[in-house]
């Protein structure tokens, strides 16, 4: 056992003791509640077995021990890929200076419009927004777009009669990249077995990504933010507004949302000058509206 013989020989032990708990801390806290908990229980498992090889009489066991063990590295590689990305993108988001940079100076008004229109008509719909980490391979799984985000064009995304209402719209600064891309599913087991595809593939890229997912339900029309693998529900839209200009780093002015649709005689007029509802029926219902009645 080395002996301390100075003060600062003692710091630097100490510094050194305090780092390696500081990292063991950190992994653990980032895999607490991911598939890698109980995988790592079981390599911890293998490695007691391994340790009682090595000392025991387990001749044929050792045997196998010694032959496995310079390629076990590399199987753990392969086995825990998606938790090395996540920590190693963790650790370059902690210690990166690039956040308020030009590409989170841009609007992204138009999300907080078309999430409000999407929340009053129930409509199923999941954009992400992307930051430092790039999402080139989510955004080659979809349709291709490159247009101006605008909230008149994500309103006909996700318009349910829309060939590409299904999947994510991907966000680059004021660009859509793609449409109906396909996204990794989030493995937690923690998550509320309420939460349906839609949210687990918001929740899911953000685990991998520092991507924002703006996530709007089907069935309630609650509004949804997806972040580091967390998921904020049923946000308002103001509150929506609120946090997307806390993660981006800057002020969001407040612009007049749309006035909520109200049911009663002006019912249909409502829903015929909806975006989201499809040209057919407003066709058939205006020309049911002319004919005149018996």
């Amino acid at each position: 056992m080395p002996v301390i013989t100075s003060w600062t020989q003692g710091a630097w032990i100490a510094l050194d003791i305090l780092l390696v708990a500081l990292l063991i801390y950190q992994v653990l806290m980032m895999i607490r509640g991911t598939r890698a908990a109980p995988m790592l229980v079981g390599l911890v498992v293998v490695a007691i077995i391994f340790y009682l090889a090595r000392i025991g009489e387990l001749t044929t066991l050792n045997w196998v021990v010694s032959h496995v063990l310079p390629y076990l590295v590399f199987a753990l590689i392969v086995v825990f890929q998606s938790e090395i990305r996540h920590v190693l993108a963790d650790l370059g988001r902690r210690f990166t200076f690039l956040r308020g940079s030009s590409s989170d100076s841009d609007s992204y008004d138009d999300i907080v419009l078309a999430a409000n229109l999407f929340s009053q008509h129930q409509t199923g719909a999941l954009i992400v927004i992307e930051r430092e980490i790039g999402l080139r391979t989510h955004i080659e799984s979809g349709v291709p777009l490159d247009a101006r985000l605008s909230y008149d064009l994500l309103a006909t995304i996700f318009r349910p009669s829309a060939p590409l209402h299904d999947g994510a719209v991907i966000v680059q600064k004021d660009r859509i990249a793609a449409a109906a891309c396909f996204l990794p599913l989030s493995m937690n087991p923690l998550l509320s077995t309420q939460l349906g595809t839609r949210h687990r593939a918001g929740i899911g890229i953000t685990e991998e990504t520092d991507a924002i997912a703006v996530i709007c339900s089907e069935e309630t029309g609650a509004i949804s933010l997806a972040i580091g693998g967390k998921i904020e529900r049923d946000l308002t839209v103001e509150q929506l507004r609120e946090r997307l200009g806390s993660e981006l780093r800057r002020y969001l002015a407040p612009v007049t949302l749309p006035t909520p649709i109200t049911l009663g005689d002006d019912e249909s007029d409502a829903l015929l000058d909806s975006p989201l509802s499809d040209p057919a029926t407003r066709k058939s219902e205006s020309a049911a509206e002319s004919e005149p009645q018996p």
